[in-house]
């Protein structure tokens, strides 16, 4: 499904991604781990689009995607959940979830996506007509992700979808990005804290100063000895 090979990603001269090499398979879930400013986020956007490439491919379904443009990255099936939900605070959940189907031109499709939205998220359909700002972090979340694949993704991009949000609703987010998964759409999921990723995981990838330095299945992670001492405290 998406494959990324020898990116090079920098910010006005500074190099923040010097090598990254990733695959995400048809159907899986792949987590990309690591510490703050090791270059997660900044992968998740030179994927998306918004950030450019110094240098290296990436590819969504054997195509070149790298000099398309991110709002045309969106109808091949590349979807972004950004960090910090970047939600419209000032608009309906209904709204937002129907902004998140932009590139759809069929309406009755979109409103059956809305319903099928509410269905995954329950919370949602009861603050339909709240205005986004005013609901907790956690319900923000969700909006955030139900408007990600209000555009039909074939590949999710999720970054720190864990970010600033009540502990009882990190179970409740994860598990329905399993569910995604299950139901067909590839996930890349960035997340600081490792141990949940990587639980839920198929395979995963650890970055360290922008490289890739470790990679497995998401269990031989969570049991590699270096792994524990680095980055669980074990």
């Amino acid at each position: 499904m998406l494959q990324v090979r020898d990116l090079k990603v920098s910010y006005d001269g500074v190099l923040a991604i010097s090598k990254v090499d990733l695959d995400v398979g048809h159907g899986k879930l792949v987590a990309l781990v690591g510490g703050n400013g090791n270059g997660k986020s900044t992968t998740l956007r030179a994927i998306a689009g918004l950030n450019a490439a110094d240098a290296g491919s990436i590819t969504l379904e054997g195509q070149a995607i790298q000099n398309i443009p991110a709002h045309l990255r969106v109808p091949l099936g590349l979807s972004l959940v950004p960090e910090g939900r970047r939600i419209f605070a000032r608009l309906t959940v209904e709204r937002n979830l129907q902004l998140g189907a932009y590139t759809r031109t069929d309406a009755h499709a979109v409103a059956a996506s809305v319903e099928r939205m509410y269905d995954l998220f329950p919370i949602l359909k009861q603050r339909r007509t709240q205005l986004a700002g005013t609901m907790s972090g956690g319900e923000q979340q969700m909006l955030a992700i139900g408007r990600g694949l209000m555009a039909e993704p074939k590949m999710l991009l999720l970054d720190e979808p864990s970010w600033g949000i009540a502990p009882k609703f990190v179970t409740k987010v994860l598990d329905t990005i399993q569910l995604v998964n299950q139901q067909g759409v590839s996930v890349l999921l960035v997340e600081q804290s490792l141990h949940k990723a990587l639980a839920i995981a198929d395979y995963g990838y650890v970055i360290q100063t922008g490289r890739i330095v470790m990679q497995g299945t998401g269990q031989d992670l969570l049991r590699n000895d270096d792994i524990k001492k680095a980055y669980l405290g074990l």
